[in-house]
């Protein structure tokens, strides 16, 4: 079978994951996309935050600022194990990660290290508080996040969401990965708009996957990606793309 085929490739001696790649009727961007951008680029997000949300920033915006060691942002962080993995490789950084399911933060495997800070958060209030506040982050990561395949669902998907300025605005090298590269070529055009360019390419076999997800995609066989985005304000190209454009590989 195809799969066995390229779980030998990647060096497997058995499947680990049984996971279907993602079916749409999209075959590329969504017509509607830049409509969408140029929409929210114009309006402010208005919509409250939740108390709840605004409590949790609270118990860690204080760490943030005596702590001083520039910070990762691990969105979507699931179990925490990618924030695990991120803390012990960036020893001299703050990891910050961030999920809205209690469930998923208390499935603890591992022992969290000392720069390493979990939170329960929605990810729209907590993007606007954590731009309220200032933060301009070193790294960004926002790993598998649901795809919301169907064309319909394009305003669930965070770029096509009126949030998305609060995220680039937080700065720092950013990083999506994905089993669906329909979404990352959607995300590249976000942020070609908002002034960033990005560089999409497949993502190499991990040996030591961030993500329960990946280690669970590429047992199946299936391809990944992965979208590269440097902070325009280190690197001198600041600006507003209005054609939407990038860099796809």
């Amino acid at each position: 079978m195809a799969s066995d085929r390229a779980a030998r490739q990647y060096g497997h001696g058995q499947l680990e994951g049984n996971s279907r790649a993602v079916t749409s009727g999209q075959s590329g961007p969504h017509e509607a996309l830049r409509e969408r951008l140029e929409r929210h680029a114009a309006t402010t997000f208005r919509k409250p935050i939740a108390e709840h949300n605004r409590a949790a920033f609270a118990t860690i915006e204080s760490r943030v600022q005596e702590d001083g060691r520039p910070l990762i942002l691990d969105s979507g962080c699931g179990t925490g194990d990618s924030s695990r993995l991120l803390a012990r490789s960036h020893p001299d950084h703050l990891v910050i990660g961030v999920d809205r399911s209690a469930d998923r933060l208390s499935r603890r495997r591992d022992v969290t290290p000392s720069n390493c800070l979990l939170l329960r958060a929605d990810l729209i209030d907590f993007w606007r508080l954590a731009r309220e506040s200032q933060w301009r982050l070193a790294r960004h990561y926002l790993l598998y996040p649901n795809p919301e395949p169907k064309a319909r669902h394009l305003q669930r998907r965070f770029h096509a969401h009126p949030v998305f300025p609060d995220l680039v605005m937080l700065g720092g090298h950013f990083e999506s990965r994905s089993n669906w590269r329909v979404y990352l070529e959607e995300l590249a055009i976000a942020l070609a708009f908002h002034g960033r360019g990005a560089r999409l390419k497949p993502l190499a076999f991990q040996d030591r996957p961030l993500t329960a997800f990946e280690r669970k995609y590429q047992a199946s066989g299936q391809r990944l990606w992965q979208l590269d985005s440097e902070d325009p304000t280190l690197t001198g190209t600041i600006g507003i793309d209005k054609t939407g454009g990038g860099h796809l590989a």
